[in-house]
């Protein structure tokens, strides 16, 4: 995560590639409603990681997040014949895994969410020395994140990990689409000012 601008600031970029997976997404979708086990696998393959860790942040217990991750996609077998293709098939899901989520949250007396994020996967090119510098700012960052408040972590995490656009950040947490503009002006602003007291450029984040 070097560059968070908002996935709506960085179309050019990335809306090709994002087009072309909703794409490839709903054709599996399609296939997955008439029984291809296949289209369900290639479909599990390419977003349980991410349907996982974003179940995570709300819950902060990694078995019950395997066991939650697993139930969203039997949903997704069971369901995909239901699916209208109003929002993209990975919105989709992770409205369904913020649903089971909640609920289960709701269930437990904890009501903090885990502090947990993403850890930066090392490229291969790289060299060592950029390895542990990039190993560095990751840290700096995922404790910064850590100190966000829940609301504002949601955000972060949707639209610059999951990159998600403003109106499907709004249909995944149900809540209005200037609240969630709102929510990511306060997160950067003051992920930003986390990151500055932590020694971090900010041109890295």
């Amino acid at each position: 995560m070097h560059n968070l601008a908002p996935a709506s600031d960085r179309k050019s970029s990335i809306q090709p590639g994002a087009a072309t997976c909703a794409t490839h997404d709903a054709a599996l979708i399609e296939r997955i409603a008439k029984g291809d086990r296949d289209a369900m696998l290639v479909l599990f393959t390419a977003h349980n990681v991410r349907v996982f860790r974003f179940i995570l942040r709300f819950i902060g217990d990694r078995a019950l997040a395997e066991d939650l991750t697993s139930e969203v996609f039997l949903d997704v077998w069971r369901q995909a014949g239901q699916f209208e293709g109003r929002s993209t098939v990975s919105t989709w899901m992770l409205a369904m895994a913020r649903y089971k989520a909640l609920a289960t949250r709701r269930r437990r007396t904890e009501d903090q969410l885990d502090d947990e994020v993403v850890e930066a996967i090392e490229d291969e090119a790289d060299n060592p020395e950029a390895a542990v510098q990039k190993k560095d700012r990751s840290e700096i960052l995922r404790r910064c994140l850590g100190e966000l408040s829940p609301q504002h972590r949601q955000i972060v995490d949707l639209v610059y990990y999951h990159e998600k656009s403003v109106e499907e950040a709004a249909l995944i947490l149900a809540i209005p689409e200037n609240t969630v503009k709102t929510r990511l002006f306060h997160a950067r602003k003051r992920l930003s000012a986390l990151a500055s007291e932590a020694g971090l450029d900010r041109t890295c984040i």
